[in-house]
């Protein structure tokens, strides 16, 4: 991170998942009025983008049931950290690059948690149904060996989470965007592959300086930090937040606010002037205004227009 508003926006999405652990309902937090009800609740090399972004779950079926198990064998650990690690490392196992299946990247990873074969060795795991002796390539054994290593790193604790994901890949970049996606995850388990793509470009903007009229790289504005992140994901949006909003499609009676989902803030729906993109947890990343960078904050700002699911 290297930027202390890297340091608060990870300290405030490990709070997030501490309370995640330590209460019954989905993170345990006041919803806010845009929020609504909650939903039911280095091994590597340079990790990978999350998959072909549409609107089938970023989950493969089966994934988050194995790594709901698999987190239990260390408690405190959330789910949701291994999903997103799967999902930034492999797209959970459906990549096609070099050392999924088989073989290894250009750093030496394998399998679909991508292990440096040394790591596995020091703390392969056989899970039930696994590969007998364990092997980075089947999925049971990878999620089960990656539950193994962050709690050995301290992934068990709310202090010890985030240090956990750094020595996964070594990366503040990786960081935000893995606690990033298990903030959404954790939230809404059928998290889309559009939104999770969307999530992780947004998050490895955090700290990146607010620029006016600015679409990346080095600095964005609110809109342009939207349309960015829904661009990686395959969805183009207007390049202002007022056409943003009204292309939509609105979310309404189609449900709560999920993960993924464009807040608009203004002064009516002709007057909208600032956009955010709903992380989960009561909270949103934007980037807020001349003088700031693109953050993590609360999605309680003033005159709350409404949300749209783009694509």
């Amino acid at each position: 991170m290297g930027k202390l508003v890297g340091l608060a926006a990870l300290l405030l999405i490990v709070a997030v998942l501490a309370l995640a652990v330590l209460a019954a309902s989905v993170w345990g937090l006041p919803r806010s009025a845009v929020s609504g009800p909650a939903s039911a609740p280095s091994p590597g090399g340079s990790p990978s983008a999350p998959g072909p972004a549409d609107r089938s779950p970023a989950l493969p079926a089966g994934w988050a049931t194995l790594e709901q198990a698999a987190a239990a064998t260390c408690p405190g650990l959330p789910w949701a950290v291994l999903a997103a690690i799967g999902t930034v490392e492999s797209d959970s196992g459906r990549s096609t690059a070099p050392g999924v299946d088989s073989g290894a990247n250009a750093a030496g990873a394998e399998g679909p948690m991508q292990f440096e074969p040394a790591t596995f060795a020091a703390h392969a795991t056989v899970g039930p149904g696994g590969a007998s002796p364990a092997s980075p390539y089947d999925p049971v054994d990878a999620v089960y060996t990656a539950a193994t290593l962050l709690c050995s790193d301290g992934g068990g604790t709310p202090s010890g989470l985030g240090g956990a994901v750094f020595a996964y890949d070594h990366s503040t970049v990786y960081v935000d965007t893995v606690l990033t996606l298990a903030l959404a995850f954790g939230e809404d388990p059928a998290l889309d592959g559009a939104a999770a793509t969307a999530l992780a470009f947004a998050a490895g903007q955090l700290g990146v300086p607010y620029r006016w009229g600015g679409d990346g790289p080095g600095g964005f504005d609110c809109s342009g930090l939207t349309r960015a992140a829904y661009a990686a994901a395959g969805v183009p949006l207007p390049r202002v937040a007022q056409d943003q909003y009204e292309i939509g499609p609105a979310v309404g009676a189609a449900g709560p606010v999920r993960p993924g989902d464009l807040l608009f803030f203004g002064n009516g729906p002709s007057g909208v002037d600032h956009v955010g993109v709903y992380v989960g947890g009561g909270l949103m990343l934007d980037a807020p205004h001349t003088g700031a960078v693109v953050r993590i904050e609360p999605d309680g700002w003033p005159g709350f227009e409404g949300a749209t699911r783009p694509g």
